[in-house]
């Protein structure tokens, strides 16, 4: 991948979110390794659904070229009807998953305006494009809105040299969540699924990275409010 310096010669600067596991610490890596000093934050270090302790970190940390909204997840909820959802579980994921995004947002874009360049990858989830393997509403919704926010600030920032664009993540084994769903299926459940993605396999958190490498790297400039799915060809059954 090309573009991971200014024109200066300095080393662009990248703010990933959740990156305490999974997808998020792959992304880390491949950042790293294509020469992007990298900020990254879980939630023992910032809560990104809170708006004054975003804004701290974020003067703290200075220029962004690169922001990864990664952080999200189903805050440790299961399915239940949806007469029975309280409204503090529903908007405790939508604020994990989408007020995150646009908090994490808000901040880095006057940098990036000024500077008139900058990169934002938004990881939503096939959930967000078709349902929810898990049937957690407020997780399909909220990823829905994460692509919906994509398509916007793509439009809202292009003009100042700003890509936005959005990966869906299909079936990774990326973290304590995903692990404990996977073990629930069995094994009649697990091969199923695997035989519902076309290349056959489970996902990595390294073959999320590589979406997110080509959408900050030159080679991606001009692309933008798009929304790729990395799912081994999932989206296509």
């Amino acid at each position: 991948m090309t573009g991971q310096s200014t024109t200066t010669g300095q080393s662009r600067i990248a703010v990933v979110t959740g990156t305490a596991h999974g997808i998020g610490a792959a992304i880390v890596a491949a950042l790293e390794a294509d020469g992007v000093v990298v900020h990254g934050i879980d939630k023992d270090t910032v809560d990104v659904t809170d708006s004054a302790a975003v804004d701290a970190f974020f003067t703290e940390v200075g220029r962004v070229d690169i922001l990864v909204n990664n952080a999200g997840g189903v805050v440790g909820q299961v399915h239940h009807p949806i007469e029975e959802i309280a409204v503090d579980d529903w908007s405790a994921v939508v604020a994990a998953n989408l007020t995150s995004t646009f908090l994490c947002t808000r901040a880095v874009a006057p940098g990036m305006k000024e500077s008139g360049w900058g990169r934002i990858v938004n990881i939503s989830s096939g959930a967000g494009r078709s349902v929810s393997l898990t049937g957690i509403q407020a997780y399909a919704s909220a990823k829905a809105g994460q692509i919906g926010f994509t398509r916007q600030m793509a439009h809202e920032l292009g003009q100042f040299g700003i890509t936005v664009n959005c990966i869906a993540p299909g079936f990774v084994l990326s973290n304590p969540s995903t692990i404990k769903q996977w073990e629930s299926y069995g094994e009649q459940g697990q091969a199923a699924l695997v035989e519902g993605v076309a290349v056959r396999r489970l996902g990595k958190p390294e073959d999320i990275a590589h979406g997110v490498r080509f959408f900050v790297s030159e080679d991606s400039s001009w692309i933008s409010g798009q929304t790729l799915s990395i799912d081994g060809g999932h989206a296509l059954f």
